[in-house]
């Protein structure tokens, strides 16, 4: 498990999907590495590929809830690459979640700048 603590992080999450007017109910996270994730994603989605985040989403109206998969070997490689720390890294993928639950996608045109947007407004939140 990654060093997270639970209360601040908590409390940060119910803030920003505060901010898009959301309120958190039943989020389940599963971190997990490479060969869990791949499994996962050829299971349920049908990719034959790896990723940092899967997210199930069980949005209920403005209410929160989905299973969020999370590989802590791609986190860790991706925070490599990008030159940041593993724990900034992390926070951007466990948020990453939380907007696509809150209606944010990234796979459209455009949509990609959007996400990063959010994710940097939303980790500025957790720094301040």
């Amino acid at each position: 498990m990654p060093a997270i603590k639970r209360r601040a992080t908590s409390a940060w999450i119910k803030a920003v999907a505060a901010s898009y007017g959301k309120k958190i109910g039943e989020i389940g996270y599963l971190f997990t590495d490479d060969d869990k994730i791949l499994e996962v994603n050829q299971q349920f989605l049908q990719h034959d590929f790896y990723t940092d985040i899967i997210t199930f989403d069980y949005v209920e109206g403005d209410t929160l809830n989905g299973d969020i998969v999370i590989s802590l070997d791609t986190v860790r490689s991706n925070a490599e690459q990008q030159g940041t720390s593993y724990e900034e890294e992390l926070h951007r993928v466990i948020i990453h979640g939380i907007l696509h639950l809150c209606g944010i996608n990234d796979k459209g045109p455009g949509e990609r700048e959007i996400m990063e947007a959010a994710e940097n407004k939303a980790l500025a939140m957790r720094n301040s």
